[in-house]
């Protein structure tokens, strides 16, 4: 083994444990999610223990910041980060969030660092165990024990043995457990070239988010917070290797021929160029090991998608293991990660991909097809609506078995409840709750908190709420906020079976 010491060649097997491979955006939630509902986690990552501030991603959108929300996240990352509730497109299109049905009627500008850091402290505070400079170089599933085994290596190059009963891959484009289980990932370099900057400015822009494409080039250009700005750029005739060398004359030449001027950028302390990949695993699970955020899915930077589909990855997973290992639900419940995230991991390839494809227009047809689609947009309402809700995540919805209730699979907004509550506040603990109508003056009709706990196994996995409007639909609203089940004017028996169908 090229002289490596064995320090611990034994397993170390942790009944109802879970090891998350990654420790960026998405794998922190996971692992957090999972510790908060008291499962051991063990996240496994390669880098020194230090967040980087060389990350890409600079948005939040409505739908993940209300994925924080149920975890009391979301208000101090708008604390930190700068709202912005007008994107302008191709030059003239203006999309305006304001009508977003959500408490977020925007996105939130803010460096991905800033969302590692509130991430990491719930973590450490759930109990995760972090493991970092540890390279993960296998991983072997055992059926007849029900365990995976992930072989690592550390930062004296020692080699360990790690064993839990399910395995996360969340370690981005070059993953190791994707490689370890023999997944292939399809798909083809979009835009080579990229270039990246941290650098001062002279003259600050006039919007918070500046982003254009003018003939052969395209630059986006948001504030980190700290007096730097981050510039994601590229040229269309300028198609080197990432190992270029690259000058901070190169970079305002982008912005310029882009945006219109460079801004007076100056003193740049990060440099870089990278390549922009779409492509997609075909399964995000192999037996106990499943793939999540970049490591199932990677595309181009527009739309600013990127790290939101990869925490919303984790949202969904994350409920699914705690009630499987609880003994709450059966196996079953976890192909339904599959079904219900890869067909939104596809959308959102093609929507980031077309966003690109139509900013970098230069033939007659495609320049002619991206104003006809402006047109459409700016004056076609559902039209519109629909884009919004895909690009900001609210607008997606998962598969429901045929002759469910038109609701079950669709996201719930943060509904008000009676009593002055609203629905994201209840959901957090990973709780499932059922919002049931106001209620009548027959208390026999109105089965309290307790006896719906008691029907479902325990309290402590479901809230019990009434609209605070006079709505009569009864819904049962998943840990992740969809609809699990749902019936107009439902009486307590068809109430209690489906707790006990969907909550355990």
């Amino acid at each position: 083994m090229n002289g490596t010491q064995h320090a611990n060649p034994r397993p170390h097997p942790r009944p109802g444990s879970v090891i998350v491979v990654g420790s960026g955006p998405t794998g922190l939630l996971l692992a957090g999610d999972l510790a908060t509902a008291g499962i051991p986690v063990t996240l496994v990552e390669k880098r020194p223990r230090r967040i980087s501030n060389l990350s890409r991603a600079f948005v939040l959108h409505a739908r993940t910041l209300e994925q924080l929300d149920a975890r009391a996240l979301a208000d101090d990352l708008e604390a930190v980060g700068r709202p912005l509730d007008r994107l302008r497109l191709f030059g003239r299109l203006s999309v305006d969030l304001a009508d977003l049905p959500s408490r977020f009627r925007h996105l939130l500008v803010l460096p991905q660092y800033e969302v590692e850091k509130v991430l990491e402290r719930r973590a450490v505070a759930a109990g995760v165990e972090f493991r970092h400079e540890t390279e993960t170089t296998g991983v072997r599933q055992d059926p007849a024990q029900d365990t995976v085994t992930v072989e690592v290596r550390g930062p004296g190059g020692e080699t360990e043995t790690l064993r839990a009963a399910y395995v996360v891959g969340a370690d981005g484009m070059h993953s190791s457990v994707r490689e370890a289980v023999g997944l292939p990932f399809p798909g083809r370099s979009a835009i080579r070239s990229v270039v990246l900057a941290d650098v001062r400015l002279a003259e600050q822009p006039e919007t918070l988010l500046s982003v254009n494409a003018v003939g052969d080039a395209f630059a986006f250009l948001a504030p980190f917070g700290d007096g730097y700005h981050r510039l994601i750029g590229w040229h269309r005739g300028r198609n080197v290797p990432d190992s270029e060398p690259l000058h901070l004359d190169e970079v305002k030449e982008i912005t310029r021929l882009a945006l219109g001027r460079d801004f007076g950028m100056h003193d740049a302390r990060w440099l870089s160029r990278f390549h922009s990949d779409e492509r997609q695993v075909p399964a995000y699970r192999v037996g106990r090991v499943f793939l999540a955020g970049d490591a199932a899915h990677v595309h181009t930077p527009a739309g600013g998608q990127g790290m939101n589909t990869g925490l919303q990855d984790a949202a969904n997973l994350s409920w699914k293991l705690a009630a499987v290992l609880h003994g709450y639900a059966g196996p079953g419940l976890l192909d339904t990660y599959q079904s219900e995230r890869h067909p939104v991991g596809k959308a959102v390839l093609r929507s980031s991909g077309g966003i690109v494809r139509l900013a970098m227009a230069k033939h007659p047809w495609t320049l002619a097809l991206r104003a006809a689609l402006t047109t459409v947009l700016d004056h076609v309402g559902p039209v519109r609506r629909r884009a919004i809700g895909h690009i900001t995540g609210v607008g997606f919805r998962y598969p429901a078995p045929r002759g469910s209730h038109r609701l079950t699979g669709t996201r719930v907004p943060d509904v008000a409840l009676a009593g002055g509550g609203r629905l994201y506040e209840a959901l957090r603990g990973g709780r499932f709750v059922l919002i049931t109508p106001h209620p009548a003056p027959n208390p026999d009709a109105n089965p309290d908190a307790k006896a719906y706990g008691a029907a479902s196994g325990g309290e402590d996995r479901l809230a019990v709420a009434h609209w605070a409007s006079g709505r009569r639909t009864t819904v049962l609203v998943r840990p992740d906020g969809y609809v699990a089940w749902a019936a107009e004017d439902a009486d307590p028996a068809r109430i209690a079976a489906a707790l006990d169908a969907h909550v355990g």
